[in-house]
């Protein structure tokens, strides 16, 4: 199979339903958002992009929050009180369909190139370890970020790995 040729572009209120399904499909490895989740989630996001193949499919999606927001995500809340001004990417999402064909690398570049335009220092995220989840550590760990540690989550169930990548700037 070759891979599609997507066109990254702004999430609209046109894909909410779109990216709910792809993200709650792949729970636990992201949180679940629902419908609702994703219509409260986008207008806190500093860059929500879709990866819209040529046949109109939605492929994958990211959100990429700023300092500052008022969300409660103790990942997020990690990263904010370490005090450095970073773009947090609370997830990407991949669909099966389109996995391994340079789609996450698209999405994490766009979050780095916004990163770049908005003057910050760094780039977070997290990876589930436990439950494992390989492919998402991936794309992070080929575009050099660096590991700061682990805690868990949700009571214990699950385990994350917290990591950042300083900013190139041009």
């Amino acid at each position: 199979m070759t891979a599609p040729h997507c066109t990254l572009r702004p999430a609209t209120a046109a894909d909410v339903r779109a990216i709910a399904a792809l993200n709650d499909a792949e729970v636990p490895r992201v949180s679940p958002l629902g419908v609702a989740g994703v219509r409260t989630m986008l207008p806190s996001c500093d860059l929500a992009v879709v990866a819209e193949t040529d046949g109109g499919a939605l492929a994958g999606f990211v959100f990429a929050l700023a300092p500052g927001v008022d969300y409660a995500s103790v990942n997020y809340r990690y990263f904010e009180e370490r005090g450095t001004d970073h773009l947090y990417v609370d997830r990407v999402v991949v669909g099966p369909a389109w996995r391994r064909q340079g789609i996450a690398g698209q999405l994490y570049a766009a979050v780095e190139e916004r990163a770049r335009e908005s003057g910050r220092a760094e780039v977070t995220c997290e990876v589930n370890v436990r439950p494992d989840n390989p492919g998402s550590r991936r794309v992070p760990q080929r575009r050099g970020v660096v590991g700061l540690g682990q805690h868990d989550t949700t009571g214990g169930t699950l385990r994350v790995a917290l990591l950042a990548r300083p900013v190139e700037l041009a």
